[in-house]
């Protein structure tokens, strides 16, 4: 007899579907390569360095999601600026070389935004890819988000079931009015600070300024500074044992982030989001926020007082509020609700229908048992996989290689479901120089290939590490660590599946 499919099993499926494989790593990699091939062309962008932010650098990405990449202007050890018209010059010489060269298409030039982009897709795989100039404080906010998972690795998988969730719902579309990604993901950061017992500590407690103000001066100087900085009180937190351990799970985590927010629209009116402070906050005492010209405030923690949340409406508030409204009221109604169809769009679900048909199963009910499992201190099942470091690197004559970093050697073991891009040359991460050549490109919704979602009965949870950040050259070395589940392979097996020697 079947067991009931609940909200706990849901998150886990639907965790193993979006989470991006080795291949979608591979493949964003692949496009900086292509676009630094196209940049080097300009002589314009003479010695610009290609370089990934937002969610493929925090590592908060799913298998269907966009690149951001920044061109960074050379102005020797000194962070560059330049002014608007600049950047839109500059992005319309970029233009004409991806026309000209090819790769991409669907280029578009968006000269209207507050930071001026290229929109474009990828020719092979259809990765969207939106392309700035000089976008030194995306890359470090995105590097703060990445550093903060490293306090509880709940934080990346939340993020990941939030972001599909809210596309199912229709409310994860700057474009219509409503919540981008980054907002959703501070929304998470806000929900973690005021659970009960909290999560994640108030964001000032990390970097007590304002960190794109720091930007100045020399990059790497200026970088490491920041680094240091969160890695001192990062490691402070969890150090802590007097903290109070928050032992929610996940499927617990999720319905009190929908209850949370469910008024939203209402608390909106009088009251804004400040993960910088981990609370509401009263917009008419806040100076700094006033006036109130917006439907929703949700404070950049990075960057006060901009608000993420800035392209919301008051219509859009509606309906953002009434999507956590009735989907928190359909995952506790004793009404017979099945969670994925609250949870994941109509092509996810196809995936997750067909993976687990081929697998003899049905949703829910994968006939492959777990493998052997202990528990982490939050008491979620995290299966047993033996795991070889490998990490991204950018070579100066060959681009942005995927190899192993062990080096025969007794290097540092990094959690592999969290390996964001970096870089361990010169002190500097995510970096591509202009005049390196290439590798290879993620799939969109329901043009993915099925074999790359195939359930195995296999899912490795989260392990929370030591930040690790090397004074020497302001890199971060320990990717943290999160979710990941991953096909069986020869490399990077479960070991109750391992083969025994006969």
């Amino acid at each position: 007899m079947n067991s009931p499919y609940t909200l706990a099993i849901a998150l886990r499926d639907i965790l193993q579907v979006v989470n991006p494989t080795d291949e979608d790593w591979h493949k964003r990699f692949q496009i900086l390569n292509d676009l630094g091939a196209v940049v080097g062309t300009l002589e314009i962008l003479r010695g610009a360095t290609v370089e990934p932010f937002g969610s493929f650098v925090s590592n908060l990405f799913t298998k269907w999601g966009d690149l951001d990449i920044s061109i960074e202007l050379a102005n020797g050890s000194y962070i560059s600026s330049a002014g608007k018209k600049c950047k839109q010059n500059m992005l319309l010489d970029v233009l004409k070389a991806l026309k000209r060269r090819g790769g991409f298409h669907g280029v578009k030039y968006i000269s209207h935004a507050r930071v001026p982009i290229l929109k474009c897709e990828s020719n092979k795989d259809n990765i969207s890819c939106d392309i700035s100039i000089n976008n030194l404080s995306g890359q470090m906010k995105s590097k703060m988000l990445f550093w903060i998972n490293d306090i509880d690795s709940r934080f990346r998988d939340m993020v990941l079931i939030a972001k599909e969730w809210a596309k199912a719902q229709g409310i994860n579309d700057p474009k219509t009015g409503t919540l981008n990604s980054y907002s959703l993901s501070l929304l998470i950061v806000f929900h973690f600070q005021t659970c009960e017992p909290p999560i994640f500590p108030p964001l000032s407690e990390i970097y007590p300024g304002n960190m794109v103000a720091a930007l100045t001066g020399v990059r790497a100087a200026a970088e490491k500074h920041i680094e240091e900085i969160c890695s001192v009180n990062i490691n402070r937190i969890k150090s802590d044992r007097s903290r109070p351990i928050n032992r929610s799970s996940l499927a617990d985590l999720f319905i009190s982030f929908l209850g949370k927010f469910r008024d939203i629209s209402l608390r909106a009116a009088t009251q804004g989001i400040s993960p910088h402070n981990g609370q509401w906050e009263d917009i008419a005492t806040n100076m700094i926020w006033q006036p109130k010209t917006y439907a929703l405030f949700i404070e950049d923690p990075f960057e006060q007082p901009m608000n993420s949340a800035r392209t919301v409406g008051n219509r859009n508030l509606k309906d953002i509020a009434s999507a956590f409204q009735s989907s928190y009221q359909k995952l506790t109604s004793p009404d017979q609700h099945h969670p994925l169809s609250v949870l994941v769009r109509p092509e996810v679900l196809s995936i997750m229908s067909r993976s687990q048909a081929a697998n003899s199963g049905i949703l829910g009910m994968n006939p492959l048992r777990n493998p052997q499992v202990n528990r982490n201190p939050v008491g979620i099942p995290r299966a047993r996989f033996d795991y070889h470091p490998q990490s991204y690197r950018n070579n100066s004559n060959n681009g942005y290689q995927y190899q192993n970093r062990n080096g025969g050697g007794g290097g540092s073991q990094v959690n592999r479901g969290a390996h964001a891009p970096t870089q361990v040359q010169g002190g500097n991460m995510y970096q591509y120089s202009s005049n390196n050549r290439v590798n290879q490109r993620p799939t969109q919704g329901s043009q993915s290939q099925a074999g790359m979602f195939q359930y195995n009965g296999i899912m490795q949870q989260s392990q929370a590490e030591q930040v690790q950040m090397n004074p020497n050259n302001g890199v971060y070395q320990g990717p943290g660590s999160s979710s990941q589940s991953r096909q069986v392979q020869t490399r990077w097996r479960a070991r109750s599946q391992e083969p025994r020697n006969e």
